[in-house]
């Protein structure tokens, strides 16, 4: 039932309208324990990444395909019609939390405040996506001028804030990646015994889209971990 590789799936339309740095795009923000990857099916861009050995500006457009693993703070510049489909590792982990957003530090180090900045309400959404994004943008300048001390107490503070999810994202990693693993361990011995019974398990899944307002843009999600399962017509 597992996505392949224990993965999760989204297609990114990256955000338009400029802020307060001239730029458009995304929300700058980091994953605590995912792996995320871009692959660029449309129009142009770049992703700004600010890490231990400083910013860096890598250029995006049709057929990039760039990942950056936990830690690496990343922002989606959108240069003309950027389109990305993202494929996130430990699928369950960044919908729970995973993901910390550079909010200035006296935020990030308030876990009441942050989750104040970081939720979006019921109603006016687009306005509210606005304002996250533009406090978010704030911070990642601070943290990219303030050099490797700022970052590393940024790193603290998000630590902080998501060590007490961490329990939860365990069953749920256990549940996904693991169990996948351990499943694939199997079917290698039984193919070594010769036994291929597990073929006749095969099955199709189908997951729809679902519209999301994402941190980088508007998302077309879909839930891996809830699948339609085809089974075969009875007629």
């Amino acid at each position: 039932m597992t996505f392949p590789g224990g993965t999760s799936i989204s297609r990114l339309t990256v955000y338009t309208g400029a802020c307060a740095d001239g730029l458009e795009g995304g929300t700058p923000h980091l994953h605590t324990a995912s792996t995320e990857a871009y692959v660029v099916i449309g129009g142009r861009g770049t992703l700004q990444t600010l890490d231990v050995n400083g910013l860096r500006e890598t250029e995006l457009g049709p057929g990039s395909t760039v990942w950056f693993t936990p830690g690496t703070i990343h922002r989606a510049v959108n240069r003309g019609g950027l389109e990305v489909v993202v494929v996130m590792s430990n699928a369950g982990l960044p919908e729970a939390g995973d993901a910390v957003m550079t909010f200035p530090p006296e935020v990030v180090a308030d876990a009441g405040r942050y989750r104040e900045a970081a939720t979006l309400p019921a109603v006016d959404v687009e306005r509210a996506v606005e304002r996250r994004r533009e406090l978010a943008v704030a911070g990642f300048h601070r943290l990219a001028e303030g050099g490797p001390e700022a970052l590393r107490s940024f790193y603290d503070s998000a630590v902080a804030l998501v060590r007490p999810k961490v329990a939860g994202w365990r069953d749920i990693w256990e549940a996904t990646v693991a169990e996948q693993a351990r499943r694939t361990a199997g079917v290698l011995d039984a193919l070594e015994r010769g036994d291929g019974a597990h073929l006749q398990e095969a099955a199709l899944m189908e997951s729809p889209p679902q519209e999301r307002w994402g941190m980088c843009g508007h998302l077309r999600a879909h839930d891996v971990a809830h699948p339609v399962v085809h089974t075969p017509d009875p007629s």
